[in-house]
């Protein structure tokens, strides 16, 4: 089922404009490649925590995010306080959503992981009780809860690695929207000129002093054991995921 997008403007006190750093730290320098430019466009702010508004509170328009893959709907309460949250798959205009504790197996819903049976999809998911959700947040995306295990809850992430988060921790019912976004493909340049993505330049095309694997005359090898960065690091390859403290609730690494 597509979801079609509601034809409406964004709601005024819930956007804000973000000032343009084109891949620039506080010193100017470029800390980024390849961003720039761009079509102008403005940040909506959006309810990972699900706590600006009471509940339950009807879903009232679907819209585009130009800051994230996922649709997003406009929720407005009882009392006429509106929030823009992250759109699940398979919800409609005028259904209602809850925020509890303990709530309705139901789409869109948000409620703690540990009340939520074994085999259900769930979103926008916390790390740490209280602080929104920070993982499952772009287009077509779920973890699927696996079982609890003590004070834990051991989920499946999109990636197929199992880990475990606190069983205090608040997520959403069901799988993010816009599921066909992988499909999409750029048809020009310019999309990727609008989205304020700038051109990437091959390092064989360089000269030496530009890139590890400039120089030579017409299309020469790499002329090395294996390809490098800019900056003479393990290009391909090379695991760059530094010991985290997180590491210790990985229970199966993605194959």
């Amino acid at each position: 089922m597509k979801q079609l997008l509601t034809k409406k403007r964004p709601e005024k006190k819930l956007v804000k404009s973000l000032n343009k750093k084109a891949g620039r730290n506080n010193k100017g320098r470029i800390t980024v490649r390849h961003k720039g430019g761009g079509a102008k466009k403005l940040y909506r702010i959006i309810d990972f925590k699900g706590n600006m508004i009471s509940y339950p509170a009807k879903v009232i328009a679907f819209e585009y995010d130009p800051y994230r893959t996922a649709f997003i709907m406009l929720l407005e309460d009882r009392e006429g306080k509106k929030s823009y949250q992250l759109a699940p798959y398979n919800i409609k205009e005028g259904d209602e959503v809850s925020f509890s504790e303990k709530g309705e197996i139901k789409v869109g819903n948000r409620m703690k992981v540990k009340y939520i049976p074994t085999g259900t999809d769930i979103y926008n998911v916390e790390l740490q009780p209280g602080r929104g959700g920070k993982i499952i947040r772009s287009a077509g995306t779920s973890a699927k809860v696996l079982g609890q295990e003590g004070k834990y809850a051991i989920l499946q992430m999109p990636s197929k690695e199992t880990r475990k988060i606190l069983q205090e921790c608040f997520v959403n019912i069901g799988s993010v929207s816009n599921p066909e976004k992988r499909y999409q493909k750029l048809k020009k340049a310019g999309d990727s000129r609008h989205r304020g993505i700038r051109p990437s330049v091959r390092g064989s095309a360089m000269n030496p002093v530009d890139h590890p694997h400039g120089g030579g005359e017409d299309r020469a090898p790499i002329g090395m054991k294996y390809p490098k960065t800019p900056w003479g690091k393990h290009a391909l390859g090379k695991k760059t995921r530094r010991k985290k403290t997180t590491d210790k609730y990985i229970i199966k690494r993605r194959k």
